[in-house]
């Protein structure tokens, strides 16, 4: 029983079964009927759920409704908590509503919270889009404001650029990416940017490219040209190498180095264990050489690695998504992202397109002061972390 239920795990976690009227997935659920252990139950509705990911609407598998009966009254939180999710990609609308109360009960703890959110996220369920501002304030914000990137909704321009001026670095960011991942919501940002309620600075150059793909003329009119790959790089390279050698590096402070990676390089690449996965780890790569560094930083789509090209998908009902391919199959495409991963069925995909420019803005030394970089460069030639100053 056992040796069969791997199998048929194996199965879904790769994708590689049909979801609709599938006799494996019939079979898994008749297995499971017969397993009482929890903990078994749990990993194999995991691998289910991971099979199921990026799909809306799916025909449930024969004897789902008595497995979900049993499992029910078994009570086991976990479990519960991952028929809930399954229920929704198989089109249970008690299960989405269940989600959706979870969501909004401030008692719930935030974690099951942020699961309930994703679970409707991904369905697309069409009751979430009005309760999103209600979220904004509470520990989930962050999760909120991404969610306003899946649906087509009319207020939600209005509603991000409100609280524009109030939000934190981290926050500005996420909105300026889900108000590019829209034709009518990145229309509503360049207007924001021209009465000067954005500034052009705010706008990362992977999402000034995504925009000006989209809106063409009308953003570079307020934005201007974007930034190409630097034909100059050679030119920039000696000139902060200069700088950098009749410098005196004792005196830089790597904690304030580590300070401004956190606000400028964190989000994309790990380093000591922390970051983001966008771009290469930085934690055994050659930090040390400024040759290798200042060609990486002042001109980074000179020379992109295939999986570290950007990849820009614009969904059927219009939702553009620009990241790193970091998994693929016949059914589903994973995008790495600033700040989270998403699963697109291929059966949602209008276009896909793969630049060989890298997500990493050129010329990001241009932004900091010179004690600045010299601080960076500090902190990335350490050898093991630092505090934080």
């Amino acid at each position: 029983m056992r040796s069969f239920l791997r199998l048929c795990l194996a199965s879904l976690t790769l994708g590689a079964l049909s979801v609709r009227a599938d006799p494996q997935l019939d079979a898994i659920v008749s297995a499971l009927k017969g397993i009482d252990d929890p903990g078994i139950q749990t990993s194999f509705l995991k691998g289910m759920l991971g099979g199921l990911a990026g799909r809306r609407d799916v025909d449930p598998p024969k004897g789902w409704a008595d497995l979900k009966s049993k499992l029910e009254k078994q009570g086991n939180e976990e479990v519960l908590g991952l028929v809930g999710q399954i229920g929704q990609v198989f089109g249970d609308e008690s299960a989405s509503d269940s989600a959706l109360a979870a969501l909004m009960d401030a008692k719930a703890s935030l974690e099951e919270r942020k699961v309930a959110l994703a679970g409707l996220v991904a369905q697309k369920n069409p009751k979430l889009p009005p309760k999103l501002a209600l979220l904004l304030d509470q520990p989930l914000g962050t999760e909120a404001i991404r969610a306003y990137s899946a649906y087509d909704f009319k207020p939600a321009p209005r509603i991000l650029l409100s609280r524009y001026p109030k939000l934190d670095s981290e926050e500005k960011s996420v909105v300026i990416e889900t108000l590019a991942s829209r034709k009518p919501y990145a229309r509503a940002l360049v207007s924001a940017m021209g009465k000067g309620k954005v500034p052009k600075g705010d706008i990362p150059t992977y999402v000034a490219r995504n925009l000006q793909a989209m809106l063409g003329d009308s953003f570079e009119k307020v934005y201007g040209k974007v930034q190409a790959v630097s034909a100059d790089k050679d030119k920039q390279i000696a000139k902060y190498k200069s700088m950098v050698l009749a410098s005196d590096m004792s005196k830089a402070d790597a904690s304030k180095g580590r300070a401004i990676y956190q606000r400028t390089c964190l989000a994309c690449h790990v380093m000591y264990g922390e970051g983001g996965k966008i771009g290469p780890e930085l934690t055994g790569s050659n930090r040390s050489d400024l040759d290798y560094f200042l060609l990486n930083v002042l001109a980074p789509s000179y020379d992109v690695p295939e999986g570290y090209r950007m990849v820009t998908i614009t969904s059927k009902d219009g939702q553009v998504l620009v990241g790193n391919v970091i998994e693929e199959n016949a059914n589903k495409v994973v995008l790495n992202m600033v700040g989270q991963q998403s699963v697109i069925a291929k059966a949602d995909v209008k276009t896909r397109v793969t630049s060989k420019i890298s997500m990493m803005p050129a010329g990001l030394l241009l932004t900091l002061k010179d004690p600045e970089i010299l601080d960076l460069i500090k902190y990335l030639r350490t050898e093991k972390q630092v505090p934080l100053p």
